[in-house]
C-alpha cells in the first residue's frame, strides 16, 4: 500500500481486511469527540464565570433546550449516559452555581434553568454562531447534509449500544 493510500485507523490490530473502514471511523469519532468536548468547555468558559466540564455543559443545555423541567433519568436517557451518578454530580454542581434549580415532587426531582442558566445558554449560542457556525458552513454549506450525518451517527449509536449489550453477555 502506498503512503498516499494509507488509512488513518484507531489501531492496526483493529484494521482487518473487512473492518478497516470501521477502525477509520472509530478513530475519527475519537478525535471528533475530544474536539467537541474541548469546544463546548471553552465556549462555556467564554460566557460563564464557572469552570464547567463537558458533561456539566451538556446537562445544562439539555435541561434548557426544551424550556421545561427534566428529571435526572430523562437527562441520562437523552444523553445516552448509563452512569447516572456522573449526571447527579453535574446537577449538584450546576445547582451550587445557581444555573439550575431542582424542585422535588414526590420521589422525583425536576430540574429547570434559572435566569442565569438561561442567559448562559443564550450567550453560548451567540458565541457558537460567531465562532463555529461559519466554519462548519464553509466546509459544507448544505445543512441537509449535516442532518443526514446526524441521522447516520444516531443509527451508529444504536449499533454500538446493541454491541455493548452483546459484549456484556459474553463474560
Amino acid at each position: 500500500m502506498s503512503s498516499d493510500n494509507r488509512k488513518i485507523v484507531s489501531g492496526k490490530h483493529l484494521a482487518t481486511a473487512e473492518s478497516w473502514p470501521l477502525s477509520e471511523l472509530e478513530f475519527a469519532l475519537t478525535i471528533l469527540n475530544n474536539a467537541f468536548n474541548k469546544w463546548i468547555v471553552r465556549c462555556s468558559a467564554a460566557v460563564c464565570k464557572y469552570d464547567l466540564n463537558a458533561l456539566e455543559v451538556l446537562t445544562l443545555h439539555n435541561i434548557h433546550h426544551r424550556d421545561n423541567e427534566q428529571r435526572r433519568v430523562d437527562i441520562c436517557f437523552m444523553l445516552n449516559i448509563e452512569d447516572s451518578h456522573t449526571v447527579n454530580y453535574a446537577l449538584k454542581k450546576l445547582m451550587k452555581h445557581g444555573l439550575i434549580i431542582g424542585t422535588k415532587r414526590g420521589k422525583e426531582v425536576f430540574y429547570a434553568t434559572t435566569d442565569e442558566g438561561h442567559e448562559v445558554c443564550e450567550q453560548y449560542r451567540e458565541v457558537r454562531d460567531r465562532c463555529l457556525v461559519p466554519g462548519v458552513l464553509s466546509v459544507d454549506g448544505d445543512s441537509e447534509h449535516l442532518s443526514e450525518i446526524a441521522t447516520t451517527m444516531r443509527t451508529l449509536s444504536g449499533l454500538y449500544d446493541q454491541a455493548a449489550r452483546s459484549a456484556a453477555s459474553i463474560s
